[in-house]
């Protein structure tokens, strides 16, 4: 975090912004890791050589930024945040896969699966009949065993014959590409911040209340087949959306490239 990344938690001052930047080293470098309790503030102001107020402003900064968060009660105190998932739009990868290439454990829990019908919402998203059957399944994702998103995916029955009774616990995509040659080509996001119901929040581990970022997707095979259609919900805590974009190039730098300049002699 910058140092105008501290504006959320007010402004503080050189010595607390020197005391936040030792301590996000000591994250950096491993040396605090994610979950791990902080000593209380009276032998970490003495281990850090400032006063209990210095080091409450520099705490206060990275629980801003989601660095810290703070428990009350006899059994809490100041515990190094969980590491963020990166959610790169810019890539159709299964949770799995972008787990495994930011260093955590994938896993997943399957809570329901079964045979129903499309309904209006996924009968348009999959171009079928509403009264058609779909795959309806929903999962639990964990990153290092904790929750880190709730899933709720739909397939067109007929493109996936048998999908209930196989293993899926893993990747969909790399099961959907091995056993029923459907290989995502295309996928079209609708992405949004709500709030977890009771319910969303006993199963992520979170309060009710607090945030999710909800993302609606409708993936598609390179012959134009929507073969998934589904409703994810990332802990806004543990999730970072990223997006790369290439700029067109400026109308003077078009127009050039698209015209002969020619070089004329001088006098």
């Amino acid at each position: 975090m910058t140092d105008a990344g501290a504006a959320g938690a007010g402004i503080i001052g050189a010595t607390a912004v020197e005391v936040r930047r030792r301590l996000l080293s000591m994250v950096e470098r491993g040396a605090l890791q994610p979950g791990q309790k902080l000593p209380v503030e009276r032998e970490l102001a003495v281990t850090l050589g400032v006063s209990r107020s210095t080091l409450r402003q520099a705490l206060a900064a990275m629980e801003a930024a989601g660095t810290v968060r703070r428990v009350p009660g006899r059994g809490g105190g100041t515990f190094i945040a969980a590491s963020k998932v990166d959610r790169d739009l810019s890539r159709i990868v299964g949770v799995p896969m972008l787990l495994r290439d930011q260093g955590f454990t994938a896993g997943s829990r399957v809570i329901r699966v079964g045979v129903t019908t499309a309904g209006p919402e996924a009968a348009e998203a999959l171009n079928v009949s509403e009264s058609d059957f779909i795959i309806d399944l929903v999962r639990i994702r964990l990153a290092d065993g904790a929750p880190i998103s709730l899933e709720h995916a739909m397939f067109p029955a007929e493109l996936v014959p048998g999908l209930p009774e196989r293993e899926l616990g893993g990747s969909l995509y790399e099961l959907l590409d091995r056993e029923y040659r459907l290989r995502p080509d295309e996928a079209m996001e609708h992405i949004e911040v709500v709030s977890a119901t009771a319910d969303e929040a006993l199963i992520l581990g979170i309060d009710p209340g607090a945030a999710l970022i909800s993302i609606k997707r409708t993936t598609r095979a390179a012959d134009g087949t929507a073969f998934e259609y589904s409703h994810d919900l990332f802990r806004a805590d543990r999730t970072r959306i990223s997006v790369r974009v290439k700029g067109s190039p400026s109308t003077e730098k078009a127009r050039l490239r698209g015209r002969v300049v020619e070089h004329l002699p001088g006098p």
